[in-house]
């Protein structure tokens, strides 16, 4: 069995309050532009059988997956989850309110969107202190509980197709290759573009001191 699935079920013996668990996590929150997105994800372990631990046996934090097994992962993800939430915040909401306050609202936003409410729930690598839902803060949770990193993945490739589908309106900056990021294709992109709209001001890059952008 993957090291995940083994970690949320001892955690739910341990707890001793059923079988469902909830995971929740982040992607974008280092980009240069875009939204950042977070997702909660619930498992109810309660009758599964072998073949859904095995179509699920790859969960594992999303940076390290490939694109294609992001992909599928997801399906599985989708189809075998009790339930996923996903919520978005966009660069401007980024902008005025701050990065860390966007995140934080975010994660909460889609743990207290798991109906019922988890008795066990994860998130990540933060507390949530205005969180009504009970979690805890697990460092390096995507790589530790399965329900955490199937919000990673969830969260990873719902934020990816909407870049590709924003590079559509948006062809200069190569949203579809870096996803926003900061890499070097993109601060070249803005040093001979420019920003728009979906570029975050309140973030410091080379890129934006070049052209004068930095807050």
């Amino acid at each position: 069995m993957n090291a995940r699935f083994a970690f949320d079920l001892e955690r739910l013996r341990a707890a001793g309050d059923g079988m469902v668990i909830g995971g929740a996590d982040e992607a974008g929150r280092g980009c240069l532009a875009g939204p950042l997105v977070a997702a909660a994800v619930s498992f109810d372990y309660a009758g599964w059988d072998e073949a859904r631990f095995v179509a699920l046996d790859k969960l594992n934090d999303s940076k390290k997956l490939a694109p294609a097994r992001r992909e599928t992962l997801f399906a599985a993800v989708v189809a075998m989850a009790r339930q996923v939430v996903v919520v978005s915040r966009a660069p401007g909401s980024i902008d005025r309110r701050g990065l860390h306050v966007c995140n934080l609202q975010a994660l909460g936003c889609a743990l207290e969107g798991l109906r019922p409410t988890p008795a066990l729930a994860f998130v990540d690598g933060f507390r949530l202190r205005d969180c009504a839902a009970p979690h805890e803060a697990l460092v390096g949770g995507d790589t530790r509980s399965a329900a955490v990193a199937a919000a990673s993945i969830i969260a990873k490739v719902t934020r990816d197709r909407l870049m590709r589908s924003l590079a559509l309106r948006y062809p200069l900056w190569g949203f579809a290759e870096h996803f926003g990021y900061a890499t070097q294709q993109h601060q070249a992109a803005i040093c001979e573009h420019g920003i728009c709209d979906l570029h975050r001001l309140s973030f410091n890059s080379v890129a934006y001191q070049q052209l004068g952008l930095t807050t």
